[in-house]
């Protein structure tokens, strides 16, 4: 099962919305095949397992391991249990049921009423934790969010800033640089609130990294950003929350919605299938998701460097589960909420 794990993790920021899944196939005490699943629309690990065996026939009487328990419905895929079951393994070992109602247990139930032996829960919290967007998005219906933000030494996010200043104040060093677009890859969305586009600009895009580029999420109540910012270019897809319209302009897209909070947010990004969120800013838009209590981790770079004055970054109550050095100089600690 650590193996089926292993390969899973290989899928991370290539199969939102779906989760991600490794299948290791076992007869006679040998791995005969494995796989995991790639890319979002194409074959899933199972799939990928029994092609990669090569001969159909030796899979009848093995022992097929999962890390999730195989769907049962049509999507972009036929379903992987009536491809088990036709190959006529003896057992099928899973790591933890699947919380996506077209799935919910019936994986597990059409492979008992063949008479296949079902062993499930095998290393469950692993398997959990490895899906932890998936599990989050269809048990609490919303999407997995993670804050995330740089600060000095003592505890500043940015600078005072005389009213028409632009630009970053850098903190973080070039290799945190690289582990924050590392960060982006990985997740389905990022967000934003207005102020940090005003001040820093940014593309919100994947580029110090190889990896998909997240759909750019920005907070604008009342419109007041202009159509040349970087994060309205081609690059990846946006959607601006907004109190005034409902609009789309080639790859942006204005939504109205009553208030422009947390809760109005999530209920969208879920509805639009985003699994999970990096909220990257600004101090405001982070606090409005820890007043909430809508946030599942937080990675907070902390630079040696001091500002003396500035604006305060969030304040958290919790203790670090982790952390660890990264760079020449910066401390990454994580976080937890529940």
């Amino acid at each position: 099962m650590q193996r089926c794990i292993d390969l899973a993790y290989l899928g991370l920021g290539q199969v939102s919305p779906n989760p991600m899944v490794g299948c290791v196939i076992v007869k006679d005490g040998e791995i005969i095949g494995e796989g995991y699943h790639r890319t979002y629309g194409q074959s899933h690990a199972e799939i990928e397992a029994i092609k990669n065996v090569g001969n159909n026939l030796k899979i009848k009487g093995s022992t097929v391991y999962v890390s999730l328990e195989p769907c049962t419905h049509f999507g972009k895929t036929p379903p992987c249990v009536s491809s088990i079951i036709e190959l006529k393994p003896r057992k099928v070992v899973i790591g933890s049921r699947d919380s996506n109602p077209s799935v919910a247990g019936r994986g597990i139930d059409r492979l008992q009423r063949e008479g296949i032996q079902v062993v499930e829960g095998v290393l469950e919290e692993a398997c959990r934790e490895l899906n932890k967007r998936f599990f989050t998005f269809h048990e609490k219906r919303r999407p997995y969010v993670i804050l995330k933000w740089a600060q000095t030494q003592d505890g500043y996010l940015d600078r005072n800033r005389e009213e028409d200043e632009t630009g970053i104040n850098w903190i973080s060093t070039v290799e945190t640089k690289m582990l924050v677009h590392k960060w982006r890859a990985e997740e389905a969305g990022i967000l934003v609130g207005r102020n940090t586009i005003l001040n820093d600009n940014p593309s919100l895009t994947v580029r110090q990294v190889s990896g998909k580029n997240p759909t750019r999420i920005v907070i604008d109540s009342n419109l007041k950003l202009s159509e040349d910012v970087g994060v309205f270019s081609a690059d990846a897809p946006t959607l601006v929350f907004n109190r005034l319209r409902n609009f789309q302009k080639n790859n942006v897209e204005w939504i109205k919605i009553p208030e422009t909070s947390t809760r109005f947010i999530l209920e969208e990004l879920y509805r639009r299938n985003i699994l999970s969120v990096l909220v990257e800013g600004g101090s405001r838009t982070l606090q409005y998701f820890i007043i909430d209590n809508v946030w599942d981790e937080a990675r907070v770079i902390v630079s040696p460097i001091k500002f003396k004055e500035g604006m305060r970054a969030p304040v958290l109550t919790k203790t670090p589960v982790r952390s660890h050095p990264f760079g020449p100089s910066d401390t990454v600690y994580y976080y937890q909420r529940k």
